[in-house]
């Protein structure tokens, strides 16, 4: 199954009991712009996580700028929302699916299989004749069981362990100037992780919606030979979009370093790379 869904398809099934659809607007300049979105119109019946309060918690001297949260709060919190294991949930933004893909990936973390990004976001579905509603939604209270795929997920010391092994590869989110440390407008301190090759997420678009899988394996044709792949940005956010896009080129085995470059460079003896290399 597709990690995407369009815009048609979702609005053929809105009302579906089995579905639930959650907004994940968000602004990195303005924290609040995304509730504010929610509550002036949303898809109808979607439910709000939001990045910082939800898919969050509170940064400390290490583990980036969004770490992760504790997963047994995240899937109580899913529960008290009404999104069970039975589901099948659908996760939209405005942002290209920038913010999506954050719940996208807890979902799949926390080993729900059947969660997928709208492809083009809000927008996508606006075009496409939808129609957007202010009421909250209310759903019953259920439980979500966590069944987390440890795999999917890396820390520091793992991509520390790894960083001279030829079959793993890591691929950085960011925009160019970031990776080669020209700029730093987020962190401490500016540069790559060495050996990381620069795929910013943005060229998995075109329009705000991502390429064809035809188009994305061949962006990724550099990769093939990797046995795995672990992606990152600056705070774990935007790398899931490239993880998504990895796996609808058909990649196997990809993996998210979470606290990715915010926490990388919070290490004083961690190796920093500048430049194209």
């Amino acid at each position: 199954m597709s990690n995407l869904i369009q815009a048609a398809d979702l609005i053929k099934l809105l009302g579906d009991e089995t579905l639930r659809v959650v907004d994940t607007r968000f602004s990195l300049a303005d924290p609040e712009a995304g509730e504010k979105a929610y509550r002036e119109g949303h898809i109808p019946g979607a439910i709000f996580f939001d990045l910082d309060k939800d898919l969050s918690q509170a940064p400390g001297n290490h583990g980036g700028r969004h770490p992760l949260p504790a997963m047994t709060a995240f899937a109580q919190k899913l529960g008290q929302r009404g999104i069970g294991n039975e589901y099948q949930i659908v996760v939209y933004d405005d942002a290209s699916g920038m913010y999506a893909g954050r719940l996208w990936f807890m979902l799949s973390y926390a080993g729900h299989g059947a969660v997928r990004v709208l492809d083009g976001g809000i927008q996508a579905y606006l075009a496409a004749g939808g129609q957007l509603e202010p009421d909250l939604p209310s759903y019953l209270e259920t439980q979500f069981a966590l069944n987390l795929q440890e795999d999917k997920l890396v820390s520091k010391d793992y991509v520390l362990r790894n960083l001279e092994n030829p079959d793993v590869l890591l691929v950085d989110a960011r925009a160019a100037e970031r990776y080669r440390g020209d700029v730093e407008p987020l962190d401490p301190k500016a540069g790559h992780i060495p050996g990381a090759m620069n795929l910013p997420f943005a060229d998995n678009l075109r329009d705000g919606k991502y390429k064809s899988p035809e188009e994305l394996k061949e962006r990724f044709s550099d990769l093939e030979e990797a046995e795995e792949i672990i992606v990152y940005c600056g705070s774990g956010v935007s790398a899931n979009h490239n993880f998504i896009a990895l796996e609808e080129a058909g990649f196997k085995n990809i993996k998210l370093y979470g606290g990715s470059w915010s926490d990388w460079s919070s290490y004083q003896d961690n190796p920093i790379a500048t430049g194209e290399e």
